[in-house]
């Protein structure tokens, strides 16, 4: 439906997307628009932003009363930025500015249309008011997290230095936390310190605090965390990056819990509990000679390693309930009800490099740019919406014109004939993007089944499927 009430773009919108087989009814006001809404029929709303009197966001609100699953697309007569936000923010599918070419225009309804009949099924995975909402809620069922559980309930209770290792993003901190609560320590500090962060003399002065005058700028004494952290315990991540030096103070402290701020000579007693993170090898620095030998074996009081979120594809439900009912009660936002089927396919099947950082991000990411209750693929990040194997779900001559259902010598006759300068080159890469979507095809694009029939790093396949585009 068209709500507008200039009779010219009627003739033009109807013409138009009739050519794209769309049937087209016409609302000149917004009593006429609501009737017709009434009815029922429509997938589609395209709405001017000014309608005699009426505002094209007034009536909006209205049609969101009558049905919030429906997309609406605003028209306007000329680029206002505020107007933009503002549709925006009341939920508009898009934003078109007159004159605009009729393929955009079949193109964004093409869109909001698919969108429309994705939002008409069910969500899948709705939101669970069983799943917690605080902030730190460390999440998981897969056998992998509850190892982890298992080894933090195991050290929780003695006062032993634990080293997390992990790649980044996968909750090396909520571990962290997760031991300080279950501790006799709980009632104590708790304090984290990125190493990583800091150079190495606003770190040292970070964990020991410095005397005033120790150094250019040090105007005041100040205390540092494991003075101030004394009786609780102490999360240093990324320790891999620490310098020499402050490493050896640390393993001072470790061996003597005792220590002097920069530019002191007052010896400091403290009882703290450190944790360490990193996503570093470290006995492969300690081979370069990058971290100290005597220090990994004393903040190795127990190793704890968190799987990373593509080896533990069966929490993803879970964590998503999680960070959307979460994301939503922070944003203030409403009548969600969850993620379709297609959303959840491609949530569950990519391969998360940023781990549950990137997860939690994609959610907020999905529930920002959703404008109906469920959340469908066109909300998903770019890379996860072109990582979705549906879209190649097809025959692979499709996928590789002219080759897969003819063959090479047709291609290389071709270029030829074309006076090809780098013919070499180019049938190698063609014979590559043959073979890549014939496995893929074959394997219904599980990237890592194709990589081990072909021989190589699931990396390298998700490197080729970018790179040829399929």
């Amino acid at each position: 439906m068209l709500i507008d009430n200039d009779p010219r773009f009627h003739d033009f919108v109807s013409r138009g997307l009739e050519t794209a087989r769309y049937r087209v009814c016409i609302a000149e006001n917004e009593t006429d628009g609501i009737l017709r809404l009434q009815a029922g029929d429509i997938d589609c709303v395209l709405l001017d932003t000014q309608i005699h009197t009426s505002s094209g966001f007034e009536i909006l609100t209205r049609i969101r009363d009558l049905d919030h699953r429906i997309p609406v697309i605003f028209i306007t007569n000329r680029l206002d930025t505020n107007t933009a936000i503002r549709a925006s923010q009341l939920g508009g599918y898009d934003y078109l500015v007159k004159p605009f070419d009729l393929n955009l225009l079949i193109h964004t309804v093409t869109k909001a249309v698919a969108a429309r009949r994705i939002m008409e099924t069910p969500a899948v995975l709705t939101i669970d008011d069983s799943v917690p909402n605080t902030p730190d809620a460390f999440l998981g069922r897969s056998h992998a997290m509850l190892e982890v559980f298992k080894r933090i309930g195991r050290v929780a209770t003695w006062s032993v230095p634990v080293l997390i290792i992990g790649e980044s993003g996968t909750g090396k901190e909520l571990v962290a936390r997760a031991i300080h609560q279950s501790s006799p320590r709980s009632r104590q500090q708790f304090m984290a310190v990125n190493c990583a962060a800091l150079s190495d003399t606003l770190l040292e002065s970070e964990l020991f605090g410095h005397e005033r005058g120790a150094f250019t700028g040090a105007d005041r004494m100040r205390i540092g965390k494991f003075e101030a952290c004394d009786g609780g315990s102490i999360f240093l991540d990324e320790i891999g990056d620490m310098s020499l030096i402050v490493q050896a103070k640390v393993l001072r402290l470790l061996q003597k819990q005792e220590f002097h701020r920069i530019g002191g000579n007052t010896t400091i007693s403290t009882n703290v509990r450190i944790i360490a993170a990193t996503n570093l090898n470290l006995p492969e620095k300690v081979q370069n000679g990058e971290f100290r030998e005597e220090l990994l074996y004393r903040l190795n009081g127990l190793l704890i390693r968190i799987p990373p979120l593509r080896d533990r594809i069966e929490d993803i439900p879970l964590l998503l309930q999680y960070f959307l009912r979460t994301c939503l009660l922070e944003m203030r936002r409403t009548g969600f009800e969850g993620f379709s089927a297609d959303a959840l396919r491609i949530l569950q099947q990519y391969d998360w490099p940023g781990n549950v950082r990137q997860l939690q991000n994609t959610v907020r990411h999905a529930v920002m740019n959703s404008v109906g209750p469920i959340i469908i693929p066109s909300a998903l990040p770019d890379e996860l919406a072109c990582s979705d194997p549906s879209r190649h779900l097809q025959d692979p001559s499709k996928i590789v014109p002219g080759v897969l259902n003819g063959n090479l010598r047709n291609f290389i006759d071709q270029r030829i004939q074309e006076n090809s300068k780098d013919l070499y080159a180019e049938s190698l890469e063609q014979m590559e993007r043959m073979l890549l979507a014939h496995v893929l095809q074959h394997t219904e694009w599980n990237q890592t089944h194709a990589a081990e029939i072909l021989g190589i790093t699931r990396g390298k396949v998700r490197d080729r499927i970018r790179q040829f585009g399929l």
